[in-house]
């Protein structure tokens, strides 16, 4: 009797790229035909949030599923500590194949570091660096640490390192994760082919953003990459159908965080605006996700790792913090979902210093943001159905008071059940004993944030 094949998963994921900014999320401007594709084959997420709109915790929430106090990689350039387990840790022990490819960033400092096997979290195939932004000639190590530069575009050296790694492993259950640098900025480091799609004068901005030239350059690069990323998820769709595997291949495209780009005035991320909190989210199985589904589910990083291991019939660890959304995932209507996503930032990089922001948590339901600073004073609250641009803060409305009170106590139950304390960054830095790395993060940028010591 032929037994099914474990299902291979290809998890790849964009550096800051926002939900909006997809065709299938109503977006006519950028040219997503790929990503609508895997949509369109599988299920698409509209409800998807980062939990902590930065690079380094956002994905250690999606490697270990569990929120940043807990995995301690608070911030930019602080270390993912080798004590967690990592998702590829599972695929590994469980027989799989494992590789990595792309951004890493979970290694601290410095930025250019050699990840080590044991810095790897379980990916034993290795073609990455830990940061960089520079997506042309970029440098690389591979797997035992040897120093190259690559020609042209990063996403195109990568995804024809993703191809050529499916094709070794066509006859075994992999797991693959792919990182690619862009959309994040700089956004002019794309090629002029793609620039020449989006010409900054007819760019559509969005209801809520600052109208500069600054601005409808920087969207214009950043549709540009968007939309050479697209072309190379079809490269890699277009291959797996090839080698045969589509069908037993869970490709999921998503992303670690988004970007305001001018909206409500501010660039970047760490905010909990819906452009630097909502993230794209489309997977495939062909074998057994059914096709052309839209799923309101509230997703968010934390759940990537059960729901992917859930997927694959393996184990979850303990300690991940993540909810088990598979079922929703495989088309199940019948299950208990949850009502909010947790959201905040423990910890603001220079980016937030330099817009005065302090640390925050908030909660996203299916129709409210609300969002609040340590201190208690309240900071933003939205009916994001009666105003998806969130052009009305309701705060201090008095009408919304009661509202604002229903949400403090969704908030407040989060906060008890992922034992977060709500403290200043600089109280939670001393509490994890994390004062000597973060101090050495902050000597990359002069000096320039309060140390620490």
């Amino acid at each position: 009797m032929e037994t099914t094949r474990k299902p291979n998963l290809i998890f790849v994921f964009g550096d800051q790229h926002r939900q909006c900014d997809v065709g299938c999320a109503g977006n006519p401007q950028v040219q997503t035909p790929a990503m609508d594709q895997l949509a369109q084959d599988g299920v698409f997420f509209p409800n998807t949030f980062t939990n902590v709109p930065i690079c380094v915790p956002a994905r250690g929430c999606l490697m270990t599923g569990k929120y940043p106090l807990n995995h301690k990689a608070v911030s930019n350039d602080l270390p993912l500590p080798l004590t967690e387990t990592g998702i590829a840790e599972v695929f590994r022990d469980a027989g799989y194949a494992t590789g990595y490819i792309g951004k890493w960033h979970l290694g601290g400092m410095p930025r250019d570091k050699f990840i080590t096997p044991e810095m790897r979290f379980g990916f034993d195939h290795w073609i990455g660096w830990n940061c960089h932004h520079n997506y042309f000639n970029a440098p690389y190590h591979d797997s035992d640490g040897n120093e190259f530069q690559i020609d042209g575009y990063e996403p195109e050296f990568q995804t024809d390192k993703a191809i050529e790694y499916c094709q070794n492993h066509v006859d075994e259950p992999f797991c693959l994760y792919m990182s690619w640098g862009p959309p994040h900025n700089p956004y002019e480091h794309v090629p002029e082919r793609y620039k020449a799609m989006y010409p900054p004068e007819d760019i559509q901005l969005r209801p809520n953003a600052v109208d500069t030239p600054a601005t409808r350059e920087d969207i214009s690069g950043y549709y540009a990459h968007i939309t050479a990323l697209d072309e190379n998820l079809g490269r890699l769709m277009t291959a797996l159908d090839e080698m045969g595997i589509a069908e037993d291949t869970i490709l999921v495209y998503t992303s670690d965080h988004g970007d305001m780009l001018g909206s409500h005035g501010h660039v970047r991320k760490e905010r909990p605006w819906e452009e630097s909190a909502r993230i794209p989210f489309m997977m495939r199985w062909p074998r057994r996700i059914p096709a052309g589904v839209t799923r309101d589910t509230l997703l968010s990083l934390v759940d990537f790792m059960p729901s992917m291991l859930s997927l694959c019939d393996l184990s979850i660890p303990e300690g991940v913090e993540g909810i088990d959304l598979s079922e929703a995932m495989l088309g199940n209507q019948t299950i208990d979902e949850p009502q909010s996503v947790f959201l905040g930032v423990p910890l603001h990089g220079s980016e937030g210093f330099n817009f005065g922001i302090r640390e925050w948590r908030g909660v996203r339901t299916h129709r409210h943001t609300y969002a609040r600073h340590y201190d208690g004073t309240g900071w933003l609250l939205y009916d994001n159905d009666n105003d998806p641009y969130q052009l009305n803060n309701l705060i201090d409305n008095a009408d919304s008071q009661d509202l604002r009170a229903e949400l403090e106590v969704e908030l407040q139950e989060w906060i008890t059940r992922v034992n977060d304390p709500f403290l200043p960054g600089v109280e939670h830095i001393r509490q994890l004993g994390l004062s000597e790395l973060w101090n050495i993060s902050e000597q990359r940028f002069g000096g320039r944030n309060p140390r620490w010591a």
